[in-house]
């Protein structure tokens, strides 16, 4: 059987620029999120903003510079040796890129317009190509000399999981024998006004699964595989995706589709639901999707598993959010973990008796074994549905 194995990953977020600070943090429930006015002027809202310094995109082409692509820059260092390694090993042509985005470059034309409004004229450092959707991956396959497949999924927050499913399709199929895949997205006042508009914002941090969740708090961040048939500690092992049809912004209530893309995860990877150790909700802290997801978990798996929302960590990163949430998964599958400490679930701790009574994991809970099977799953709008099945092989 044809594995599709994780060798590598570079994570950039609301918690720290590497994979070391960002598990120290998310271990102790440090949480990244915190008040500004940056994309919201006038009215504070918690964001998770990625704060440390991003690598410099002067080198880039005029059309690539973009806080979107330093955030993807950022991941990369981290594993650009194993990079360099497999495209060595496999040829230029031999490795692709296939990320997920929904912001790409929109901050920089937000930018662009506010300085026009002020002075009549578009910046000399403007160039439409920042926004285009496709612009992440063409950066990577640029900085990294590549000649292989090289595109975006952009499905809202379910983009990167497409994207990680579509980087394994392309191992399976022998077009390519390595790909860099993952997701990076960017705060723009864009998407927090857009959300806002919704009523889905949440004032305070995100309080996922509590009958006193309000919305959701927006996040940017970065997370980068190198994914190969070459053997590592974690593979993707399976994945689905289904489409609701239901509503532009709304999920399904019954939660069909949720169930159809954790079912063919479990399927694909050949697993039963009795083996998953730990579930990564999308965990939005809105009230439709968490009663939806959590009616849904609980008719597939039942109320044992444990499970938890990183979203209080991290923000909602929206394209970027599964590819950030599979590492934090992937982190925490590593061999540095053999007690099986789990991610913890950062609420009030008032539950709604609405919804199904879940097993959320506690500060410090753990396994007391490392975790083998590990579910993520991810919501988006239109009814784009997404789970992830990562297993450890050693």
């Amino acid at each position: 059987m044809l594995n599709f194995y994780l060798n590598a990953c570079g994570i950039v977020c609301a918690m720290g620029d590497n994979p070391a600070q960002v598990k120290a943090r998310l271990y102790a429930g440090e949480t990244g999120v915190a008040a500004t006015d940056s994309c919201s002027p006038g009215r504070e809202l918690p964001l998770g903003r990625v704060c440390a310094e991003l690598p410099s995109v002067a080198h880039l082409p005029a059309s690539r510079r973009s806080r979107n692509n330093a955030l993807a820059l950022a991941a990369l260092a981290q594993i650009r040796p194993q990079v360099d390694a497999a495209i060595a090993r496999y040829g230029a042509d031999r490795v692709g890129v296939v990320l997920g985005t929904s912001t790409s470059g929109i901050g920089e034309t937000e930018l662009a317009m506010v300085r026009h409004a002020a002075d009549g004229a578009l910046p000399p450092a403007f160039h439409y190509g920042q926004q285009e959707m496709g612009s992440p991956a063409e950066m990577l396959a640029w900085e990294l000399g590549l000649a292989g497949p090289a595109y975006v999924h952009s499905s809202a927050c379910s983009s990167s999981a497409k994207a990680m499913a579509g980087a394994a399709r392309l191992i399976k199929m022998g077009l390519c024998d390595a790909v860099l895949t993952g997701g990076a997205d960017s705060l723009c006042a864009f998407t927090v006004a857009g959300f806002g508009a919704l009523d889905s914002v949440s004032a305070a941090q995100c309080n996922p699964m509590s009958a006193n969740r309000d919305g959701i708090n927006i996040g940017e961040g970065a997370a980068l595989f190198l994914m190969s048939g070459e053997p590592a500690t974690v593979a993707l092992l399976g994945w689905g995706e289904s489409s609701d049809g239901h509503h532009m912004s709304a999920p399904d209530p019954a939660g069909v589709g949720a169930r159809l893309a954790m079912t063919q995860a479990l399927e694909r990877a050949g697993v039963t639901a009795a083996q998953i150790d730990y579930i990564n909700m999308h965990g939005t802290a809105t009230r439709q999707n968490d009663a939806m997801e959590s009616g849904a978990i609980a008719a597939l798996f039942g109320l044992e598993v444990p499970v938890s929302s990183t979203k209080p960590f991290t923000g909602h990163t929206l394209g970027a959010a599964a590819a950030i949430e599979a590492a934090l998964c992937w982190l925490a599958m590593q061999d540095d973990n053999p007690q099986g400490r789990l991610p913890p679930h950062l609420w009030d701790g008032v539950a709604d008796p609405a919804l199904p009574a879940l097993n959320l994991v506690a500060r410090g809970a753990a396994l007391g074994r490392p975790l083998r099977h590990v579910l993520s799953s991810s919501f988006a709008f239109g009814g784009s549905n997404a789970a992830l099945l990562l297993g450890r092989t050693a």
